[in-house]
């Protein structure tokens, strides 16, 4: 109700957001990811299939049975049998249709120590003579302190990439990030005050995730007092609901 309300065509700094802020954090993904493609040079740059993966709270073999079916065969029961299907497939793309898988692995933080362990085995292609598969793991600032644990040492010495996104808590760069979230969803007019915006960046330390849900929630508030706006009263109320 919200959205109509304030003639919005997205939630502001949620999931649906189309058009990302980027003040240099993006580019320089951009930039080491085209790295990464430039080390599997003999393949085409522009070609990938992505497999996604979230439910990482599960046991390795789950994660392996999610990315076969991501590549579409059906899962082997046995592990040995598992890997060796799903290293065929990816060899099969590589090597007939160009085409370099990315295995995106979200909330990697949860993922089990064995799994970790094993990886590098997994990722070993040729007598670990080519690279021909991607392997992103996304998650909290955890993940990268667990991984420079001296167990997973053999997976740590494979990581060619590390990109750290940091919260926005500088106050410029902060009201330009709201800014651009606001004119992203459609919002034309203006919607926080100036100290307004600093409450906001003070309650959510700078972390957008947590910006949008205390937007969100202010917006929502409005909505029955018939506001065009978010005093900042209510932006304080929204505060309090959402810690």
């Amino acid at each position: 109700m919200y959205r109509s309300h304030f003639g919005l065509r997205c939630a502001p700094l949620d999931k649906d957001t189309t058009s990302l802020w980027d003040d240099g954090a993006l580019a320089h993904l951009k930039e080491r990811f085209e790295w990464l493609r430039h080390i599997t040079r003999s393949l085409n740059p522009h070609r990938h299939q992505v497999i996604y993966t979230a439910e990482s709270d599960f046991g390795r073999i789950d994660l392996y049975r999610a990315l076969a079916r991501g590549l579409g065969l059906e899962p082997s029961y046995r592990r040995a049998d598992l890997w060796r299907d799903i290293k065929q497939r990816i060899t099969e793309l590589v090597q007939n249709r160009q085409l370099l898988p990315l295995w995106i692995i979200d909330e990697a933080q949860h993922l089990s120590p064995e799994f970790f362990r094993d990886l590098p085995s997994f990722l070993n292609f040729s007598q670990d003579a080519r690279d021909l598969i991607t392997v992103w793991l996304v998650g909290h600032p955890a993940l990268a302190s667990m991984l420079e644990r001296a167990p997973y040492a053999a997976l740590y010495g494979r990581i060619q990439v590390r990109v750290h996104f940091t919260p926005v808590i500088e106050r410029e760069r902060f009201s330009q990030l709201i800014a651009h979230a606001l004119n992203a969803a459609g919002c034309t007019h203006t919607l926080l005050s100036d100290s307004g915006i600093e409450q906001l960046r003070e309650a959510s330390r700078g972390v957008p995730r947590q910006a949008g849900r205390i937007l969100r929630n202010a917006m929502r508030l409005a909505v029955p007092k018939g506001l065009n706006h978010i005093p900042d009263d209510l932006l304080q109320r929204a505060i309090e609901e959402v810690r």
